[in-house]
């Protein structure tokens, strides 16, 4: 199966993960889900895997802007509407082996996963 990264074009860490893909000649897919969007089921099985608080990108610009008030009481199933509506909210990139997902770009684990 080829891996799949979901992730947004102008972002520097999907660019640098991208970059690290290609010299070593390991075939993906990219999926821009700011541009193409995500389907709620993609992400309910991302939280179901890493949990909401992994996937939620609270450290970004479009989440700190938020109104306060939908930055309280969050749990997945508000999370998860939060990341439908502004998909640049969610953590990138995901890169979807299949069997799992790696969140974030680490490349000791991009090593261990594609070995």
């Amino acid at each position: 199966m080829t891996p799949t990264m979901y992730g947004i074009k102008n972002c520097d860490t999907v660019a640098k993960a991208r970059k690290w893909l290609e010299e070593r000649g390991q075939a993906y897919a990219f999926h821009d889900y700011k541009a193409v969007g995500i389907d709620r089921a993609t992400l309910e099985g991302w939280v179901a895997e890493h949990g909401w608080e992994t996937i939620l990108n609270r450290a970004g610009t479009t989440f700190r802007k938020l109104d306060e008030a939908d930055k309280q009481n969050l749990d997945a199933d508000k999370a998860i509407g939060l990341m439908l509506t502004q998909p640049s909210m969610i953590k990138r990139p995901v890169l979807d082996l299949g069997d799992r997902r790696l969140v974030g770009f680490k490349p000791d684990l991009y090593e261990k996963a594609l070995s």
